[in-house]
């Protein structure tokens, strides 16, 4: 057992850095615990072991007494005259034993115990390499999956990448290397646990400061972002000295710095405009080419109504409203876009047109419509590639989502079924 317990604790110390007196107290405190349940039962133990040979010694504490009972805890003090010159009733002596004797028992908890104090070791080593990290991009190697996360090796530790956290069309397979945001030490009973990130928003924003001198520096401020994982992120820029154009330095020579990190994100497209305090002049910025007409704000419930020419429409709404819900995202306004019409038509007659032509599918409400307009969604045929989750996105509950889109679909479905009688 003693050259077992010496190779141990080489290995323990030069492979994974454990010191040999922790592990040392581990093992001995494992023995003594597994002997006292055992065949040692009640005994009071003491364990040493030799940390240059690995040697194990044992002993056992026994009280002096001058009528004995229990051997097992007592000896009598004629007896006690080998281990004390003159021993009283009520004193301790030890009295070595062969740590064979402790048992097999005793040797399985041991190793044990190793393996938990290793596990406990990396748990507290990974803490200590990555508490430090949280909010960086880290690198690594995909090593596997599990229930539809994928576990990422980084460094000497595993991290985790939720499939909530994946770009939707992303993949990766076993031994590709990967890079994500370090979103969160997780502290969880099995011990720390690293939570990754590539939808994260985060992830973008750190990977132009890696790319962008000027924005690592703080002369380029990122003042808004917003992102739709896997389509399209929009930043808005500014620089605190006049001499540098913040898109521009963005951008870099040909686009290099922007294309390096849409390559990092799988092809996802990526917007950068100047951001300005003025809100009718970051909506003009937000929206080129695109250019809003009859502008009308609200400051108080922070919305926006202006119309935009015919033609116009669908680059300014984008594939089911995604380039308009991230526009209103990146100014932390509501947009309620229109098409411009000629003909002396007020804008509010426009909206209220809109609205009547919504309210007219059964089971729409007149504020739900007003809701639908104030998105885009201003006819029926809009709905076209909408999902429940977008709606939600734009305010509705879950359930008044589920019912619209029911509504829109039991509309379609009389409209296009020939009619009966």
């Amino acid at each position: 057992m003693s050259s077992e317990i010496l190779s141990i604790l080489e290995y323990m110390e030069k492979e994974k850095g454990i010191d040999r007196a922790d592990m040392i107290s581990t093992i001995s405190s494992a023995l003594v615990t597994a002997a006292q349940k055992s065949i040692n039962a009640g005994q009071e133990l003491r364990i040493e072991i030799d940390p240059k040979t690995g040697v194990v010694s044992a002993w056992i504490l026994l009280e002096v007494v001058d009528s004995l009972s229990d051997p097992k805890t007592q000896i009598h003090i004629e007896k006690a005259t080998e281990f004390l010159d003159n021993p009283r009733v009520g004193q301790f002596v030890e009295k070595e034993i062969d740590p064979g004797a402790l048992g097999r028992i005793a040797a399985q908890t041991a190793r044990q115990a190793i393996m938990q104090r290793i596990r406990q070791f990396e748990k507290e080593r990974v803490h200590e390499d990555y508490k430090d990290q949280v909010g960086q991009v880290v690198s690594g190697i995909v090593r596997r999956r599990e229930k539809g996360d994928l576990v990422i090796e980084v460094g000497k530790a595993e991290a985790i990448l939720p499939n909530r956290e994946r770009v939707p069309g992303e993949d990766y397979s076993p031994g590709e290397p990967i890079r994500c945001l370090l979103l969160d030490l997780d502290i969880a009973n099995r011990g720390p646990e690293l939570i990754l990130s590539r939808s994260n928003i985060r992830f973008v924003h750190r990977l132009f400061e890696m790319e962008v001198t000027e924005v690592k520096d703080g002369t380029v401020v990122i003042e808004h972002m917003a992102r739709e994982p896997g389509y399209r992120t929009k930043i808005a820029v500014t620089s605190n000295d006049p001499k540098v154009d913040p898109v521009g330095a963005c951008v870099g020579a040909r686009g290099a710095r922007v294309k390096t990190i849409v390559r990092e994100l799988g092809g996802e497209k990526i917007d950068i405009i100047r951001y300005y305090p003025d809100t009718l002049k970051f909506l003009e910025e937000a929206l080129k080419p695109v250019v809003p007409k009859n502008v009308k704000v609200e400051e108080r419930d922070k919305r926006i109504h202006f119309e935009i020419a015919d033609e116009d429409m669908a680059l300014a709404i984008g594939r089911r409203g995604q380039n308009a819900k991230l526009t209103s995202k990146l100014m932390g306004w509501r947009l309620n876009i229109a098409k411009e019409e000629t003909g002396g038509v007020g804008f509010e007659q426009r909206l209220a047109r809109a609205v009547e032509g919504l309210h007219q599918i059964q089971g729409i409400t007149a504020s739900q419509a007003e809701q639908l307009v104030a998105i885009g969604i201003n006819s029926p045929d809009a709905f076209e590639g909408v999902t429940a989750s977008d709606l939600v996105d734009a305010g509705f509950t879950q359930e008044d989502a589920d019912m619209v889109l029911g509504a829109v679909l039991e509309f379609q479905s009389t409209r296009s079924s020939p009619a009966s009688g």
